[in-house]
């Protein structure tokens, strides 16, 4: 605590007079440098220059012998989950580089043996030739970009040489690689020359290859770091505290990796599952994160609704729906509510048109049906009843409902602030953030994407492009937590049945079943599990979060956002970019926006209302009447005048014009394809 220069100064001189307390202050402000100083001096004296000072160290939550992490890799690559050539880490420690299915192979140097270090750290590749593809729109067909091809592959290897924060890379210069590698660019290149360092996206040509004289990887259980003696078969590994070792852990044989053109159907075991998680009342977030979905991946709506090509793997969006707070059970009928509710919801009832029946589903979410789906927790988990709401390690109690004669009194219906957070569904404003549904959703990603495969999307999320190559990348991954080596798991993407999921949800139950992104980083990092869950760059799913936090601000991105609320409230001195560029101009590259909640927040407050169209006109006058007080459900709507809009239109409100004109059939979708009805 620093003193009150003025307030001193005057007492001072009050006490001893103008000229004696002026000399006073001098002596005083003389000693306090001179102990200062001394004080330093001492230190470099006395102690060593080489002394290392203790650091902090968060504790360990490590739960797997080296032996199972062992086992954990070599299953994670056997099946095809790490089509990349970064290193395993040097202490996981096997001792038989493992067969790489999803990696062609590589010429290396032979060492002798007496150079070659206890661990082996690469992994032997024996996969199909890659084609890297030169993306470009062609003629005659130049105004839009051409779809990925199906079974093409993101090389996130490519990616993170271009993208990756630590490596003091830009989020612009990774969005142009992104887009001119992914042909997003409509044949308008202005670069020259040639960008083969640039193309990330590739096709698996071939045959696997021969692997018959390839030693089959050996565990050692003990193996030895150090030249003399016997080790600790888990030396670098730290056991969390108070807690026993796992049993150890055994995977039956994965399923043969299949490269896309050799499988009988290009959904065969892999279905391209989007999976979102939603509480309370269907309003305009999920409406548009399914309007993106429509108007971005390759549902083949411009095709008759019969037709089917059996070489592409048409995406899927299962909407999850919790019913009421996250602490409540469904009842018996909360199903057939849940379907009644959708269709009186003007912002839901479009998605329940035939047209979509194929590609967007809702789903009923009950936390004791789905826990007990999950194989490694079924058993347990109820032991953790009370402590189920774990965020960070912050346990939120849910109070148990009072009886009958505590509720006597003096008649008064107002609720506390805990009956008010357990109570809550939905976050309605800043101050009701519903804290509990928020918790859920951290552990529903990893239920649904362990159970049923696929990627998980927070419901403040906007898909930009297709996905395809995202889906060929047959790894698992989540995004870097902005400038921090942390995950965000807004996108997180998980194999169905892993050995990977397995390690998370046995480790999560140990540590309370922590599902927070935070802890989750702790998991992977304490067991060198975090190349089999790669970090991608936030570049790719969240290109604004660098901005807000006051980084990279000289060479920002296009737009440019100093804070999240700039999407809803773009800034007047830049609000001609999103009329002018469209969504064209709105990180074009990125595979998804994430607007961090704003969930009271319309998209589009002079419009907030489903404007699709003749074909869906009951719910735009079911909120229309909603917005506007002096207008029925059946009264004719007040012309449409320009004058009424807003004249710098933002960011949000284009984004939900634009794939509102696809529904209503005025423009194609991104890649010039026509909705059919």
């Amino acid at each position: 605590m620093l003193p009150n220069l003025l307030k001193l100064h005057h007492s001072t001189i009050a006490r001893f007079g103008r000229r004696r307390g002026r000399i006073f202050l001098a002596v005083g402000f003389l000693a306090a440098v001179l102990t200062v100083v001394m004080m330093f001096s001492l230190r470099d004296r006395f102690v060593p220059e080489d002394r290392s000072w203790p650091t902090y160290q968060e504790p360990s939550t490590l739960v797997y012998r080296r032996e199972d992490l062992q086992r954990i890799w070599e299953w994670e690559v056997a099946a095809g989950h790490y089509p990349s050539a970064q290193k395993i880490p040097e202490n996981i420690g096997l001792t038989t580089p493992p067969i790489n299915p999803a990696l062609p192979p590589r010429k290396s140097s032979s060492i002798p043996n007496r150079f070659r270090p206890p661990s082996v750290t690469n992994t032997v590749g024996i996969g199909a030739k890659r084609v890297y593809l030169d993306i470009q729109a062609k003629p005659p067909n130049v105004a839009y970009p051409p779809r990925p091809m199906p079974g093409s592959v993101a090389d996130m290897d490519v990616v993170m040489d271009h993208c990756d924060f630590s490596q003091n890379k830009y989020v612009r210069d990774c969005l142009e690689v992104l887009r001119l590698g992914g042909g997003l660019d409509n044949g308008a290149r202005v670069r020259r020359g040639k960008m083969d360092e640039w193309k990330y996206i590739y096709v698996e040509d071939g045959e696997l290859q021969n692997s018959t004289q390839i030693a089959a990887p050996q565990i050692n259980t003990a193996l030895a770091l150090k030249s003399q003696g016997v080790a600790d078969p888990n030396a670098a590994f730290v056991k969390k505290r108070n807690a026993d070792w796992e049993p150890h852990v055994y995977f039956p044989a994965p399923q043969k990796y299949v490269a896309h053109h050799d499988r009988p159907e290009a959904c065969d075991e892999n279905p391209h599952l989007f999976h979102m998680f939603w509480t309370g009342p269907f309003t305009d977030k999920p409406y548009l994160a399914l309007l993106s979905f429509l108007y971005t991946q390759n549902l083949g709506l411009h095709l008759d609704p019969e037709h089917n090509d059996p070489t592409i793997c048409r995406p899927q969006f299962w909407l999850w729906i919790n019913p009421g707070p996250a602490a409540s059970v469904p009842n018996p009928t909360a199903m057939r509510d849940m379907f009644e509710q959708l269709k009186s919801n003007p912002w839901a009832s479009p998605f329940l048109h035939p047209r979509f029946k194929d590609v967007i589903q809702f789903k009923l979410w009950n936390t004791t049906e789905q826990l007990d789906g999950v194989p490694e927790l079924k058993d347990e988990w109820r032991v953790l009843r009370d402590a189920l709401f774990n965020s960070g390690g912050v346990v939120e109690k849910i109070p148990q409902p009072a009886d009958s004669s505590s509720e006597e009194g003096d008649g008064s219906s107002s609720k506390s602030e805990e009956d008010d957070k357990v109570n809550r569904v939905g976050s309605k404003s800043p101050s009701s953030y519903d804290r509990l549904s928020v918790i859920l959703s951290d552990m529903a990603r990893f239920v649904l994407c362990h159970r049923f495969g696929g990627i998980y999307l927070d419901a403040d999320t906007i898909l930009l492009r297709d996905w395809e190559e995202l889906w060929g990348w047959k790894g698992a991954f989540a995004y870097r937590w902005s400038r921090l080596e942390r995950y965000n798991t807004a996108v997180l993407k998980l194999n169905k049945g892993s050995a990977l999921g397995t390690f998370l949800f046995r480790t999560a139950l140990k540590n309370g079943l922590d599902f927070h992104p935070m802890t989750v980083s702790r998991y992977t990092k304490d067991a060198a599990l975090e190349p089999l869950l790669l970090r991608l760059p936030d570049a790719l799913f969240d290109s604004a979060w660098l901005n807000t936090e006051d980084y990279q601000r000289e060479r920002p991105p296009q737009p440019y956002f100093t804070e999240f609320g700039d999407f809803f409230f773009t800034p007047r001195e830049k609000s001609a970019a999103p009329q002018a560029l469209g969504f064209n101009g709105f990180f074009r590259g990125a595979y998804s926006y994430h607007f961090h909640n704003f969930w009271w927040q319309p998209f589009d407050p002079t419009r907030n209302w489903p404007d699709l169209g003749p074909r869906f006109i009951n719910g735009e006058r079911i909120a229309r009447a909603q917005a506007d007080a002096s207008v029925t459900e059946h009264s004719e709507f007040p012309e449409d005048l320009v004058a009424d809009d807003k004249r710098d239109l933002d960011w949000s409100v284009v984004l939900k014009r634009t794939f509102e004109a696809y529904i209503r059939g005025e423009i194609p979708n991104m890649y010039g394809e026509w909705i059919k009805w």
